[in-house]
């Protein structure tokens, strides 16, 4: 919060022409229309049948829950971004695209659409921001502060595949009551701070408005949840996360503009590359669900669901912190970066290690347990002592 303040004090220019309470306000409009849509957007999950109803290990709750809720989230944050941002291309372009992948997560909460039919209107999104605009056209080089590395025709590939990694590492993580918003949360005002410090108002204010639709819909999603955000509030997060970076961080000078995106969403990043890796190291489709993510290796560590995210929040605000530290202070950036990279990777180590370990002892116990009782051969008939009755009769 400190940060925050200090970083608002010192930008003069948008003071006065009242930004800062544009980002405010967008905070409180995104908000309360977030928290007032939840409760109708439950009504509306129960009678289209948009219910998650748990069927296998991965899900955590045991009764069925709406899981539409996502719709309430970009409820928010569309009507906050409509009344107080300039819609330019750029802009138009990332809300088309937002309501393709929000349509999308409608009928995939209803129907469970096919993994391929969803990533295939997740690439046609992503190309509907990039033509309006939204594209890493430049990458800062990170080992020279003066030369930068020209994309050319290899911008389309490289903010596709950016956008719909983010898109989905979101959605993957969305596994725990509150985890994917309250990360989303986090990631958003981080990136809410930086644009602040670098002077890029309308991404600010498009931050705030995420951030404040996240924020109303988390008092229905924290453990218990009464609402889930399903597939139309986690793809939709990622997307517009994945997208505003492109217009505000990607465009930093130095190594901040090929780091500070991966740390802000570092977390879902690390996630969505270990869990790709894991599939394709099993032989399975990377689209293949399983039940390795770092939250489920939380939960089998003996952690509750509310330590669980407790302790995935302090990861994302750490890399979030951290990001906002190297667009803020010139001293010693790249030690901040490997500092919060080493908290990270050593968290995520010791997770991976405790699972894995806790499935060896499983494995060795099973055979011993299931294994059936080999039939004993007859025993050889012995003539039996005569009973009493036997004797008296003989």
């Amino acid at each position: 919060m400190d940060m925050l303040l200090a970083t608002i004090i010192s930008n003069d220019q948008d003071l006065r022409g009242g930004g800062v309470w544009q980002v405010l306000l967008a905070l409180l409009i995104a908000g309360v229309v977030a928290f007032a849509a939840t409760p109708l957007v439950k009504v509306l999950s129960v009678k289209w049948g948009a219910i998650d109803v748990p069927k296998d290990d991965r899900r955590m709750h045991d009764h069925p829950i709406p899981r539409m809720g996502g719709l309430a989230i970009f409820l928010g944050f569309l009507v906050a971004t409509i009344l107080l941002v300039p819609l330019d291309n750029a802009k138009k372009g990332m809300l088309l695209g937002a309501v393709v992948i929000v349509i999308l997560g409608v009928f995939d909460d209803k129907y469970d659409l096919s993994a391929r039919l969803k990533f295939v209107v997740q690439i046609v999104a992503a190309l509907i921001a990039a033509f309006a605009g939204n594209r890493i056209t430049v990458l800062s080089n990170p080992f020279s502060s003066s030369s930068v590395w020209q994309l050319g025709w290899l911008s389309w590939p490289v903010t596709v595949i950016w956008i719909v990694a983010v898109t989905n590492a979101v959605n993957l993580i969305d596994g725990l009551d509150g985890l994917a918003c309250g990360v989303s949360t986090i990631g958003s005002l981080s990136m809410l701070v930086i644009a602040l410090r670098v002077s890029e108002m309308d991404v600010a204010v498009v931050m705030a408005a995420l951030a404040g639709a996240c924020i109303g819909f988390l008092p229905f999603n924290f453990n218990p949840a009464k609402i889930f955000m399903g597939d139309t509030g986690a793809t939709f997060l990622g997307y517009i996360m994945a997208t505003m970076s492109v217009q505000g961080m990607f465009k930093m000078y130095g190594i901040i503009s090929f780091v500070v995106p991966f740390l802000v969403l570092g977390l879902p990043i690390f996630d969505v590359t270990f869990a790709v890796l894991r599939r394709i190291s099993h032989g399975q489709s990377p689209m293949t669900p399983d039940r390795g993510h770092i939250h489920h290796r939380l939960i089998d560590m003996g952690f509750s669901q509310k330590q669980a995210v407790g302790v995935l929040y302090l990861v994302s605000a750490i890399l979030g912190l951290s990001a906002v530290l190297l667009t803020v202070t010139h001293v010693s950036r790249v030690v901040v970066f490997l500092i919060a990279a080493g908290i990270a990777a050593l968290v995520a180590w010791q997770v991976f290690r405790s699972h894995e370990k806790a499935l060896e002892k499983q494995r060795s116990a099973a055979p011993a347990e299931e294994q059936p009782e080999e039939p004993q051969p007859p025993a050889a008939e012995v003539p039996s002592a005569p009973s009493e009755e036997e004797k008296e009769d003989g």
